[in-house]
């Protein structure tokens, strides 16, 4: 199978990437930017060390129209995976405009030049082709009680990243619809693991501790995430995309639902122990003023994916964030 891999060089797309490369039949595309967050360095030093000669960087911002469709055409792609995105909610609040031109923009370009290459496949290769859109549970909004986003929950974005996502997610989808594009959607929970930016809540955590210095919570830290470990994701993932029915949406948790406080307290906790601290390092959490339009909670019912594609998390939360501390650890 010839891969294309939007945004391969991030934390999710690159970790499918080195998973699907491992299969010497499969040629890979990767599609990037390269933003702040990318971290293209690690990757090439891995490719390089391990000889992969099936696998091609393409430079290119989605943004820009003739470059998307000349990428794709360079790709020639049976699959493509789309993770392309600015993710950062306090960013988007900051300056919107950048997940408008990135999340919203670069996907319809992505989605007319995938429509462009898949009418001009064969009969074979298009039976074959899907287009798998990687969304995110934030499209639903806020959660109360003991209810959890489904398939079916109704769009409720509240932050401009998560209001780019839900226009992406109906892009997509209307993309099926109407010119008959073989999509596939999954709408995640909050991903963990080694190798994640450090802005995210779990490297960040991390890496103020490691260093002594003040650990911000927002308000009360009593804002709920569903957790869900890097590796399971990837699995999930390669599921969908090969057994799922055309024009599908799963939903992927992570079973691991607690409060943004709990989860501090869990990194500091494991830590201490680790680094043999004798001061607790909980005395570095300081509650800072809330994020403007902070979702209270998320949370997510995995049923269909469990039921229909036979995936489940294999990680706990206690387990991954073990593992993840041990990488961040070892590495800068």
């Amino acid at each position: 199978m010839r891969y294309l891999i939007t945004g391969g060089a991030g934390f999710i797309g690159k970790s499918l990437l080195l998973k699907l490369i491992e299969d010497k039949n499969n040629t890979i595309y990767n599609l990037d930017k390269l933003t702040y967050a990318s971290d293209i360095n690690l990757l090439n030093k891995f490719l390089k060390i391990n000889d992969y000669s099936n696998y091609q960087f393409l430079k290119v911002d989605l943004a820009n129209e003739l470059k998307t469709f000349e990428a794709v055409e360079i790709a020639n792609p049976d699959k493509i995976i789309h993770f392309a995105a600015e993710s950062h909610v306090d960013k988007s609040i900051t300056n919107p405009s950048n997940f408008i031109q990135s999340n919203i923009i670069g996907t319809f370009n992505l989605l007319e030049a995938s429509r462009n290459h898949y009418e001009s496949l064969n009969s074979n290769r298009r039976t074959n082709f899907r287009f798998h859109h990687i969304s995110t549970d934030e499209v639903f909004g806020s959660i109360d009680n003991n209810d959890k986003f489904h398939e079916k929950s109704r769009y409720d974005p509240r932050s401009p990243y998560s209001a780019s996502k839900a226009s992406s997610d109906h892009l997509v989808r209307s993309w099926f619809h109407t010119y008959g594009l073989p999509i596939l959607i999954t709408n995640c929970s909050n991903n963990y693991g080694p190798g994640q930016f450090e802005e995210k809540l779990i490297p960040t955590i991390i890496t103020k501790i490691k260093n002594n210095q003040t650990i911000p919570v927002y308000g009360d830290g009593q804002n709920i995430r569903d957790w869900l470990f890097i590796d399971d994701h990837i699995e999930a993932i390669i599921k969908v995309l090969n057994h799922g029915n055309v024009g599908d949406t799963f939903c992927i948790g992570g079973f691991g639902e607690m409060t943004n406080l709990k989860v501090v307290h869990k990194i500091c906790d494991l830590l201490d122990k680790k680094l043999k601290r004798e001061n607790s390092s909980r005395e570095l959490i300081t509650f800072v003023k809330d994020r403007l339009g902070h979702d209270k909670r998320y949370a997510i019912d995995s049923t269909k994916i469990r039921k229909e594609l036979n995936w489940r998390p294999k990680y706990s939360f206690d387990e991954g964030i073990k593992i993840t501390i041990n990488w961040y650890l070892k590495n800068k």
